[in-house]
């Protein structure tokens, strides 16, 4: 087993296992595969050669699929640094939007539309109370990323969201929160169920609404108004899950959430020719640290439950960081507060080589055998995997 890339053995050895009684989905099928050719050369080598000494660096090429654990680190920097030029000088907060166990098996029959309507749950509800002049009174920058895994790999889709405690007035003033989140939980909460409960029946309706065999009585009146009563009887569980008065660190904080993937290599403690063990927090038990086993098959059944539809936008933006209006909504925040936070190291034309070398901390261009920045990369070059 390569210990650096342990998930890519696991799907290297029992994927085909698996395939004997399983059948996954087109998007499913791709991540397995990018995930066990990622970093083994299949995909082909970076190549760069030193022009002093002529010595030859072959690097395996990544695959880039989003759900892959290899992968990520870069993609992640260059995101959080091009959001930290966005922050204002405020606080921020942490807020997550979760649905109840109960829809789990509607959300896995109808992934695509179930997200985007817990998306637009998440940020109506946000909007909403915040431009009541009892809470912010103005328009907040809010991202969301979306997750579907809880830590022990089961299904559990949820909204990540940060909310700037600052926001733009209808018009055009600044106005910043205090430390303490400025919207009711609970009044998020009721309002949070309300809207994707509305949206949701809107879906079953107008027959769009897949209903699993699974939840077959869902299909029969009774039994759907039976389901909906249920849901509106139970608390939903929206909460603030941290508070930064570091505006900086926010971003750098959901850096942790944007680009994770269901698991990642460093949480494998140990693996046989049939079962990998894990750690995992269990937030029920005051985040007790746990360990569970599972079988190859299982692990990569749970796996590939938390490959997203193919071209769903897992990260959203809303408020003054909405897309069609951010450039000019940023320009009129910063004058207002007098100052930009941060500036972006990153433009959309800095060099490949610039930015590896400042995510990874050590210069590319130096070359390992003599020591001298003589190193010139030579593009991808396809040959038999060593």
């Amino acid at each position: 087993m390569d210990s650096r890339y342990p998930i890519r053995e696991i799907f290297s050895d029992s994927l085909d296992w698996y395939l004997k009684d399983n059948r996954p989905s087109s998007e499913q099928m791709a991540a397995a595969n990018a995930i066990r050719s990622c970093k083994t050369g299949e995909l082909g080598y970076n190549a760069s050669k030193c022009d002093e000494c002529g010595h030859i660096e072959l690097h395996s090429c990544s695959c880039r699929n989003r759900s892959c654990p290899n992968c990520q680190s870069v993609l992640k920097e260059v995101w959080i640094d091009r959001r930290r030029s966005e922050v204002l000088d405020a606080s921020y907060f942490h807020v997550v939007f979760t649905v109840p166990h109960t829809l789990n098996a509607l959300f896995l029959a109808n992934q695509k539309m179930l997200y985007s309507l817990l998306f637009t749950a998440a940020s109506e509800t946000l909007l909403t109370l915040s431009q009541d002049k009892r809470y912010l009174g103005a328009e907040p920058g809010i991202i969301m990323v979306l997750h579907t895994w809880g830590q022990n790999l089961a299904y559990h889709p949820h909204v990540h969201c940060i909310v700037s405690g600052a926001g733009l007035t209808r018009d055009h003033h600044l106005v910043k929160s205090g430390k303490s989140f400025f919207i009711p939980i609970k009044a998020a909460m009721k309002m949070f169920r309300g809207k994707f409960m509305a949206s949701l029946k809107s879906c079953r309706s107008s027959g769009r609404l897949i209903i699993p065999e699974s939840c077959s009585d869902l299909a029969l009146p009774e039994g759907w108004r039976s389901f909906v009563d249920r849901l509106y009887s139970i608390d939903w569980c929206p909460y603030i899950k941290e508070t930064f008065n570091g505006y900086g660190n926010a971003i750098s904080y959901l850096g942790r959430y944007t680009h994770r993937v269901a698991i990642s290599n460093g949480r494998i403690l140990d693996m046989t020719d049939d079962t990998v063990t894990f750690w995992y927090k269990d937030y029920r038990d005051s985040s007790a640290r746990k360990e569970m086993t599972l079988t190859h098959e299982e692990f990569i059944r749970r796996f590939l439950l938390h490959v997203l539809p193919r071209r769903f936008q897992k990260i959203r933006y809303c408020g003054f960081l909405s897309n069609g209006s951010k450039k000019k909504k940023l320009r009129l925040l910063f004058e207002l507060q007098g100052h930009q936070q941060f500036t972006a190291r990153f433009s959309a034309d800095t060099p490949k080589d610039v930015i590896l070398s400042e995510v990874l901390g050590t210069d590319v261009h130096v070359c390992p055998c003599c020591g001298k920045p003589s190193m010139r990369y030579l593009g991808r070059r396809y040959y038999l995997r060593p």
